[in-house]
C-alpha cells in the first residue's frame, strides 16, 4: 500500500489535515468561499445598495462571519460607511443579547433616551442617557434624519454607547452602529419595554 492510500484509509485523516492548517489559511479558504457567494448575491436585490458591488458584499459578509452572522443576516445588518463596516443598531442589540448580556430601554421620547445594561453574570448595571441637547452640542441635530426621526436616532446612539460599555469584546472591529457614522435612521423608534429580548428585536427593525 502506498503512502497516499494509507493516508486516505485512515478515518481521522481529514481531522488531522484540518489541524495542520494555520488560522490564516482557514481564513483565506473561508474568504474565497464567501467571495464566490458574494458574486451571486451582489447580482440580486438582496444586496440592497451594494447591488453590483461584489467586493463590497464580500467585505460585509466577511465582517458578519467574524461575528457569527450568516451571509443574508450580514447583508441586512451591516452597512459600509466611508469604507468602514458598521452594524445597524437593531443588529448590535441582538448580538449583545445573544451573548447573554442584558439591555433595557428605560425611557424613549423625541427629547431623551435612557438605556441600561449589564454583562452576563454581573450585578452591576451601566446606564447611558442621550438627550436632544447633547446631540445639538455635537451638531447632530443639523442633519436631516435627526430632524425627521430624533427618537430613533437617540435610541441608536444610546445603543452604540451602551454596547461598547458592557460588551466591547464581542463587537470586534464593528464598535459603532451605522446610524452613528452615517446619521441615517433605518426604522421607527423602539417602544419602551420592561426588557428587550432577542424575540423582540427579531420582530422589529429599529
Amino acid at each position: 500500500m502506498n503512502e497516499i492510500a494509507t493516508t486516505t484509509d485512515q478515518p481521522n485523516a481529514p481531522a488531522a489535515r484540518e489541524k495542520t492548517l494555520s488560522a490564516m489559511e482557514k481564513w483565506a479558504r473561508e474568504a474565497r468561499a464567501i467571495s464566490q457567494i458574494a458574486q451571486s448575491l451582489s447580482a440580486t436585490s438582496f444586496a440592497g445598495q451594494l447591488r453590483g458591488k461584489p467586493e463590497e458584499v464580500t467585505a460585509v459578509i466577511l465582517a458578519g462571519h467574524e461575528l457569527g452572522l450568516q451571509p443574508m443576516a450580514s447583508l441586512k445588518s451591516i452597512d459600509i460607511i466611508q469604507g468602514t463596516p458598521a452594524l445597524r443598531a437593531h443588529a448590535m442589540r441582538a448580538l449583545v443579547l445573544s451573548h447573554g448580556h442584558e439591555m433595557e430601554l428605560v425611557e424613549s421620547t423625541p427629547a431623551k433616551c435612557v438605556m441600561r445594561g449589564r454583562r452576563k453574570g454581573s450585578d452591576s448595571w451601566q446606564q447611558v442617557e442621550w438627550t436632544i441637547e447633547r446631540a445639538a452640542q455635537m451638531k447632530l441635530t443639523e442633519k436631516a434624519e435627526w430632524q425627521k426621526q430624533p427618537q430613533t436616532m437617540l435610541v441608536a446612539r444610546a445603543t452604540g454607547e451602551l454596547s461598547r460599555l458592557i460588551a466591547a469584546d464581542i463587537l470586534h472591529g464593528l464598535a459603532y452602529v451605522a446610524e452613528e457614522l452615517e446619521g441615517t435612521a433605518y426604522a421607527e423608534a423602539v417602544p419602551v419595554r420592561p426588557r428587550l429580548s432577542v424575540a423582540d428585536l427579531e420582530g422589529g427593525t429599529s
